[in-house]
């Protein structure tokens, strides 16, 4: 294959948009797409220039999953392959959930099946009032194991008991309310509405953001004990002594903006 199936374009902020881009199958991910998209986020993860991940759909859709076509492939080869298939899904999800740098998706219109993963493990996500969102896995037999516990984190585990059950469609004001996405916009309104989620994390020291993503991660689901306190004390008097620490306090006391925001 020699088609771009995912797109990339990094701004002079530093802000790389990876975007899904086979609008003919309605964006809809097989072996090709996966892989070209796990390795976006590691040429990503590896470019000190790139600030932040955009993660979108070409054409007329997000994604509405995987592709039939596909799956009727894996259906008739060895288990060995179907296997070395779904970890390839499940890498890529890890992978795009515990980057180092922040990501944001952006929604419009069919997020289907295995492409509510795709939003459940980015930081944040923003959906057009068009989109409609579905964990359509078990009406076709199987599992929506390898995205299951980002969608648990995403919505909960009472409303993905709901959605992961039933795999009943639900819209952007529903994905709003159980907290699957964190803002909704007017269709074509995207760009805008990202805007300032943009500013936001550019105005943000990049280490410091990985060293937060990450404690969130450590942190989550577990009690606040005398050890984690001491752990997260620890933390934060290491991280003012660093070169960000430094710098965002002097640029704090000097009335100025720090090395690392935009002019």
């Amino acid at each position: 294959m020699t088609k771009n199936v995912v797109l990339k374009e990094k701004n002079n902020n530093g802000i790389l948009t990876l975007s899904f881009n086979r609008p003919d199958k309605l964006n809809s991910y097989n072996e090709y797409l996966m892989t070209s998209f796990r390795n976006g986020l590691s040429e990503a993860e590896a470019d000190p220039a790139v600030r932040l991940i955009v993660v979108r759909g070409a054409g007329k859709h997000f994604s509405a999953g995987a592709d039939i076509s596909w799956f009727k492939e894996l259906s008739a080869a060895p288990h060995a392959e179907q296997v070395r298939a779904a970890r390839l899904g499940a890498d890529t999800m890890r992978k795009l959930n515990t980057l180092n740098k922040p990501s944001i998706a952006l929604v419009h219109n069919a997020c289907f099946g295995g492409a509510t993963g795709f939003v459940a493990a980015c930081d944040v996500a923003i959906a057009s009032e068009d989109s409609r969102f579905a964990v359509t896995e078990v009406r076709l037999g199987i599992t929506p194991a390898p995205i299951l516990s980002l969608i648990v984190d995403a919505m909960g585990a009472r409303q993905a008991r709901r959605y992961a059950l039933t795999g009943e469609t639900f819209g952007a004001e529903e994905a709003l309310r159980i907290g699957f996405v964190h803002k909704i916009c007017s269709v074509g309104g995207l760009d805008e509405a990202v805007e300032p989620i943009f500013e936001g994390m550019l105005k943000g020291a990049p280490g410091a953001i990985a060293d937060t993503k990450h404690l969130i991660s450590t942190v989550a689901h577990k009690e606040y004990d005398v050890n984690l306190a001491e752990k997260m004390a620890v933390k934060s008097a290491d991280g003012r002594t660093t070169e960000e620490g430094i710098e965002g306090f002097t640029a704090f006391l000097e009335k100025r903006k720090p090395a690392w925001a935009p002019d």
